[in-house]
């Protein structure tokens, strides 16, 4: 680290805590963590506050939690820190211009993707789910546009077969605690310079909604199994199928591309080991469900309780 900064660090979820570790094991002074307000969660519906917001108070960090950042006193009271720079990691708000005019530095966004591709709010799983063969990290300063900046610095990772929205989001936020103090230090020293995006390739990563979870089984094997594993572990892709006593809402949360090739309609069990015919004669081999109201299993334990087998349909 060529300065130390004073920095104020703003993200809510769990992917945020290890760029926020970095900075604090790089030395730069946190002057305040903004973060979501605290929801209800859990059967009670406790109250809780959310990751970042744990950690830092836990450390005795300064915390705030405003549900807007739209109102005056708070854009003076940001101002009034005295920024050199504000962090910022799947935060949550839209920082107004006058947040993002305050630290003499800017605001330096450490995003789930490699922009102009996935600009938004879900891109871990929009890119497993469209089939990107990799994506990575973009250090990018803020500006008013979502996610429009300059990029300051990438870091890129191939995505697999066997990696879920789950397995992605632990390894990106490894390589955003591993870019941030870099991106930021370069920031500060001049050694980095940002660079236009260009609108080639733009892509816009909606929030997952209700309507993405559903598996329909018309459509080809490989759309499929990118679905399934772009939304696993939450909120998990589901179809429904007949266990004995009605239908019943199966959350799938892994699956494989199988060899087999079948003209039997989309849905059908082609075997005792829950491959599945799609669309295109292709089937998608089911590995991890997880019944309503009980825990995931791996394929062989959940058939050791649930009658599935070849030739039923589920939809």
């Amino acid at each position: 680290m060529t300065k130390r900064l004073r920095i104020a660090f703003m993200g809510s979820p769990g992917i945020a805590l290890g760029v926020l570790e970095a900075l604090i094991a790089a030395g730069h002074e946190i002057a305040c963590v903004y973060s979501q307000p605290p929801r209800p969660a859990g059967r009670g519906q406790k109250m809780t506050p959310t990751a970042v917001h744990a950690f830092a108070e836990a450390r005795g960090l300064e915390v705030r939690t405003p549900k807007s950042l739209k109102k005056p006193d708070e854009q003076a009271a940001f101002a009034a820190l005295g920024l050199d720079a504000a962090v910022v990691v799947a935060y949550g708000l839209i920082l107004p211009q006058p947040i993002l005019d305050a630290p003499r530095l800017g605001c330096l966004n450490m995003h789930a993707s490699i922009l102009p591709r996935w600009r938004g709010a879900a891109p871990i799983q929009r890119a497993i789910m469209a089939g990107d063969a990799e994506t990575g990290v973009d250090a990018m300063m803020m500006e008013a546009g979502l996610d429009t900046g300059p990029v300051l610095a990438s870091v890129r990772t191939p995505i697999t077969r066997e990696d879920t929205a789950g397995t992605l989001h632990d390894r990106l936020a490894a390589l955003a605690a591993e870019l941030a103090p870099r991106a930021l230090s370069g920031l500060a020293d001049g050694s980095l310079k940002p660079a236009a995006q260009t609108e080639d390739g733009m892509t816009y990563a909606a929030k997952i909604s209700s309507g993405d979870q559903r598996i329909d089984w018309t459509r080809p094997a490989a759309e499929i199994d990118c679905r399934i594993r772009g939304l696993a572990p939450a909120p998990g892709a589901w179809c429904e199928a007949d266990l004995g006593q009605g239908p019943v809402r199966l959350k799938l949360l892994f699956s494989e591309l199988t060899d087999l090739y079948n003209l039997a309609p989309p849905g059908t069990l082609l075997d005792d080991r829950l491959a599945v015919a799609c669309g295109d004669g292709r089937a998608v081999r089911l590995l991890r469900l997880q019944k309503p109201g009980g825990k995931p299993l791996d394929a062989r334990d959940f058939l050791a309780g649930s009658p599935l087998a070849a030739g039923q349909v589920i939809g």
